[in-house]
């Protein structure tokens, strides 16, 4: 086995309690399972291209990540280097949703992958019990939005004593707001020393380049207009009460313009392997009645199917953000079209990275983010732009 440079020189600067920070497609699996390695005996000339050297009594490990990584078994294929399996410990890889069941769990070392220890729920106190007793490392493409986000992790890492030092210690409130909000931190130096002292940045230098294309279609106007200025959801036949009515309103509007589905079919034409990421339903109903041309396999990833990338020579995917954004790679393709934008800057970024793997054999990847010149279109853009998570409140001023 032969880490790359920028692998090696993580797994050399790693210690429980961090965050593996490496960008979608760098390798981070194959990294953290190497820094167990060597916690457990391992010899690093083996992670150099050197023979394997067999680990001292290994502690139990478990792996917390996504239920879709879980049923394909992704993680097996990374371990199967370690020689694993000919050794008495417990090996167990199970999703998020079950971390409760292993909240007693002691003396082993934990991998909690794709992070998602935010807030302060079920998940949150079953992972702080974790740490606590336990050897433990995060990975993550997107480590955190806002400092609110690393509450946990340093709770973990013993900074705070709970989610309420750190308020008092770093958080101003908004004085007039109808609801708890945070107007700004404070002391931020400390935070940031304390980030640094846990995020271990992986260097990663793609080889792969990306090429993303605006690609703008029509939509109705009169209707969308409609819609503004009445606040009334023609399709319910009732008032929008609320931000987050209007915005879905408008959008229906813009989605479901037919020369969204024709730029789609030019698309595929020179295109003949395609990931369609969409949002709503009432988009993949549409995507599902659209006809490809003979012999084309038609496969979906989302709330109501779990179907495998199509292996055929002509086929289009069509994966819903929230359910496949991450936890899955497909290297069989070079194109990803975004058949609507994504209100979140996270999402949309680690939508892009399933495409963009190491062991790609595409250097050129295209991506095509369908969009029009409407007034919510370009807002979510320009947020998108900034990083940032579109706020439907702020757009539409209820």
């Amino acid at each position: 086995m032969q880490l790359r440079d920028y692998q090696l020189k993580a797994v050399e600067n790693m210690k429980t309690g961090c965050i593996l920070n490496g960008g979608v497609g760098s390798g981070k699996s194959l990294t953290a399972l190497s820094y167990y390695y060597l916690q457990n005996g391992g010899s690093k000339d083996f992670l150099t291209g050197g023979d394997y050297v067999w680990m001292d009594d290994p502690k139990d490990l478990y792996i917390i990540t996504t239920a879709r990584k879980r049923d394909t078994l992704e993680w097996e294929g990374e371990l199967i280097p370690f020689v694993i399996d000919a050794y008495y410990h417990k090996v167990v890889v199970d999703s998020w949703n079950n971390i409760q069941k292993y909240k007693d769990v002691t003396n082993a070392f934990f991998i909690f992958d794709e992070q998602r220890v935010v807030g302060s729920g079920a998940w949150v106190k079953a992972f702080l019990k974790i740490a606590k007793f336990n050897e433990w490392i995060l990975l993550s493409a997107t480590p955190g939005d806002t400092w609110t986000d690393y509450i946990p992790v340093f709770v973990a890492n013993g900074f705070y004593k709970n989610k309420t030092e750190f308020m008092r210690e770093h958080a101003v409130f908004a004085r007039f707001s109808k609801y708890p909000k945070i107007e700004k931190f404070i002391n931020t130096g400390r935070l940031l020393r304390q980030r640094r002292m846990i995020l271990i940045d992986m260097d990663f230098k793609r080889e792969t380049v990306q090429h993303h294309e605006d690609i703008y279609v029509k939509y109705d106007l009169p209707t969308y207009k409609d819609i503004m200025k009445r606040r009334w959801d023609i399709w319910k036949d009732e008032p929008i009460i609320n931000a987050s009515g209007l915005c879905y309103a408008l959008r229906k509007a813009i989605n479901t313009h037919e020369s969204r589905a024709v730029k789609l079919l030019e698309l595929f034409e020179s295109h003949s392997k395609m990931i369609v990421f969409y949002n709503f339903d009432y988009e993949l109903d549409i995507l599902r009645k659209l006809y490809y041309g003979e012999d084309v396999i038609v496969a979906e990833w989302n709330g109501h199917k779990h179907e495998p990338v199509p292996t055929a020579d002509r086929w289009v995917y069509l994966v819903q953000y929230t359910a496949g954004a991450e936890g899955w790679n497909c290297i069989t393709t070079d194109t990803i079209v975004f058949y609507s934008q994504n209100y979140s800057y996270k999402i949309m970024h680690q939508s892009a990275g399933r495409i963009d793997r190491l062991n790609t054999p595409y250097t050129d990847l295209y991506y095509y983010h369908f969009k029009t010149h409407s007034g919510i279109d370009l807002a979510i853009a320009k947020a998108l732009n900034s990083k940032k998570k579109f706020n439907e409140s702020s757009f539409a001023n209820f």
